[in-house]
């Protein structure tokens, strides 16, 4: 019995960060696909003109683990952001391939225009 108990376990323990993988990240309706580079945190590129993260911005890698700005300075990052008041970033997600390959909206303007379905993630042109 013991044996059992602990071969699940370790197989819980083993394949839980591939499950995590497969799962669907949750974005909100605001956020904006764009591509970012980190020049000296807090100062970035988006879509190629300058930007900077807010006091506080939170990036997300493709495992949905936080990140450090300082550990992505010059990657080019194609993602999913949210900017705050201001207009500064503040929540960033990194895309894996399978989300990246999605359609979402660069602005504001397309995301008015297209409407999203928040259980499946997805966009549609209206």
């Amino acid at each position: 019995m013991n044996r059992c108990a602990a071969f699940f376990v370790a197989a819980a323990v083993v394949s839980a960060p591939a499950l995590a993988q497969q799962l669907q990240r949750q974005f909100p309706a605001n956020a904006l696909r764009g591509e970012i580079v980190v020049v000296s945190p807090p100062e970035i590129t988006l879509n190629g003109r300058p930007s900077r993260l807010s006091p506080g911005a939170r990036i997300r890698g493709e495992n949905n683990l936080i990140m450090l700005s300082g550990s992505v300075i010059g990657a080019t990052l194609q993602v999913h952001y949210t900017t705050d008041t201001a207009g500064l970033v503040h929540d960033v997600w990194v895309l894996r391939p399978d989300e990246a390959a999605k359609p979402w909206p660069r602005t504001p303007e397309e995301a008015a225009r297209w409407s999203f379905d928040p259980i499946a993630q997805t966009w549609s042109r209206r």
